[in-house]
């Protein structure tokens, strides 16, 4: 592990900026942690290698195998696309850009970044790290689904595989008979009748929640002692895990595509993905769901991307890093949208329907749709256990960065206390990780689906367009996106291109307004499938989202009293 001493006395920038890193040094309002006003060790990626790969492994994770299939389904397809482009062109690269200039500059994580930014809006730096907190509960649960199909792939055959199990019901087809045989209109494949009775023995409603399944806790109590292994050395040992849950995923996903677009019917599939319905871009909720895609997919206002970059050097050059992980992540989310929906032609054609009906949109997408096409491969087994360790890899990936995110902003803030109280920061992982654990519990519940289907609906998507606005107000209006490109300068002997300060002053925020805007004039309840949550379900749903939309404003209060001065202009510059 290399370390870097950061310099912070007044010669080693202009003046202009010598006073900023002056500022940040001191104990003032912002209640950051206190440290020797001479220089600050903090640690270090081992290489540029390390950092990108960490970088690619959290965004290009379970938001594009697991979320993107299904908010393409959900959106009708091939007109999810152009919206999703769009939005990583104008908004997605730019705020990437924006955020590793934030933390490579202010070496903190997002609460203590933004409270040197702009202490004015630091909650919102505390709502990144409150979205982060939300996803790590359920993330988890879909380690642990994954893990029990890797488990059910050991064997001579899948566990999956026909449907005379004890938990398949008389709608199950697997298409090895004549379809006029079927006793159902409403059939489901085996690997979906897998999914939903044997490993989440999905109840039929949010009322009917249950205690939580022993095999899923188990799997779950396993994800996370996986979890707190590759972090509880700090970026030492996360930079090193990375080498292999980067790179792996790839060769997999590339052979299931490959298998995939020579299943019988898999053409109808890849239309339905490809083809845009145009009617359909009209709609406010396909624009919307594909600026929760990139959000998620890249981990723009999740405080990952602070996070991570606050242990480079700040010499370590941004733009070329921007690029490449935007690249990937586009590049694999074609991948695996192309892979899932050949299988859902595929099982349409068996199951005589069109791929609009064939199987329920939701969180589970994925389980129900690509372990069908390993169903079908020769030597499925073999296939069934690279491709649920490639998912586990992926899932690993995105869970110990978000952790990360929660342990760093704990150590900024709290230094002292934490040096004090937990001695080591290995003890200080555990209690995270333990706290989150509990959080997870009700996901893997008979009624756990629903819960799950809320908490992500909610924190996930509908507090994302409010955090993103409020987070470009403060860096780009209020702390300045020319005094943030002058800062890039410095660090790296390059600016920012003008489009991207074009993008942070007006079409980003421009952008992210009006989908927000339309998003809530044309606002429909969520639903699972085509069940319908009850009220209480739905107010459940919006306390969730509150608890991060409500730090900005409670962030903002505690800085102007807390701070020094009267006016609101006197508390920004303090």
């Amino acid at each position: 592990m290399k370390r870097e001493i950061i310099p912070l006395s007044k010669d080693d920038y202009s003046s202009t900026q010598s006073k900023l890193e002056l500022k940040m040094s001191s104990d003032d309002a912002t209640d950051t942690s206190s440290e020797d006003t001479n220089s600050e060790v903090r640690e270090n990626w081992g290489g540029r290698m390390e950092f990108l790969l960490a970088c690619i492994g959290y965004s290009v994770g379970l938001g594009n195998v697991w979320r993107f299939g299904y908010l393409c389904a959900k959106s009708g397809g091939g007109a999810f696309l152009i919206p999703y482009f769009i939005n990583l062109l104008i908004v997605a690269i730019p705020l990437m850009y924006m955020e590793f200039s934030v933390g490579q500059f202010t070496q903190r994580g997002p609460i203590g970044a933004m409270s040197r930014i702009c202490p004015l809006f630091k909650g919102t730096g505390i709502a990144t790290v409150v979205l982060s907190f939300f996803l790590t509960t359920y993330y988890i649960v879909i380690i642990a689904w994954d893990l029990y199909f890797l488990f059910s792939s050991i064997g001579k055959e899948v566990r999956w595989q026909g449907c005379n199990n004890s938990w398949n019901t008389i709608d199950c087809w697997d298409g090895s008979l004549d379809p006029s045989l079927k006793t159902s209109n409403d059939s489901r494949s085996p690997t979906e009748e897998f999914f939903r009775f044997k490993i989440l023995n999905q109840s039929s409603s949010f009322e009917d929640f249950g205690l939580p399944k022993i095999d899923l806790l188990l799997l779950v109590i396993l994800g996370w002692i996986l979890v707190y292994f590759c972090i509880w050395k700090g970026v030492k040992s996360t930079g090193k895990v990375v080498y292999v849950t980067a790179i792996f995923p790839y060769l997999v996903l590339i052979i299931i595509l490959v298998r995939g677009v020579t299943l019988d019917g898999s053409i109808e599939g890849l239309k339905y993905f490809l083809i845009p319905k145009w009617g359909d871009l009209l709609k406010p909720s396909v624009w919307a769901n594909a600026a929760i895609q990139n959000f998620n997919s890249i981990g723009v206002t999740f405080g990952g991307l602070i996070s991570m970059s606050s242990y480079n050097k700040r010499s370590n050059k941004i733009l070329g890093n921007v690029i490449a992980i935007s690249i990937v992540d586009a590049f694999t989310s074609l991948i695996c949208g192309s892979t899932v929906f050949s299988v859902l032609g595929y099982i349409a054609k068996t199951q005589s329907k069109s791929v609009d009906d064939v199987i329920e949109s939701g969180p589970g997408l994925i389980f129900m749709v690509l372990p069908e096409a390993i169903r079908n491969m020769t030597l499925s087994p073999l296939w069934g256990i690279l491709f649920f360790t490639m998912i586990f890899m992926l899932g690993i990936d995105s869970q110990f960065t978000m952790v990360e995110t929660v342990v760093t902003t704990i150590e900024d803030e709290f230094h002292m206390k934490v040096k004090k109280y937990f001695k080591k920061r290995e003890i200080l992982v555990l209690i995270v990780c333990v706290f989150t654990f509990f959080f997870s519990l009700p996901n893997i519940c008979p009624g756990g689906i629903y819960y799950f289907t809320i908490v992500d609906f909610f924190s996930a998507g509908v507090s994302l367009f409010y955090i993103a606005f409020f987070e470009i107000i403060a860096i780009v209006w209020i702390y300045g996106a020319n005094r943030l490109a002058k800062n890039v300068f410095l660090m790296t002997g390059s600016k920012p291109a003008k489009y991207f300060i074009v993008c942070w002053y007006v079409i980003s925020p421009l952008f992210i307004t009006v989908i927000w805007l339309f998003n809530w004039i044309r606002y429909e309840p969520i639903k699972y499938g085509s069940y319908e949550f009850p009220a209480g379900a739905q107010i459940f749903g919006w306390c969730i989202a509150l608890v991060s939309i409500l730090a900005v404003p409670l962030g903002a209060i505690h800085t102007y009293v807390k701070s020094p001065g009267k006016t609101v202009a006197e508390v920004k510059l303090n």
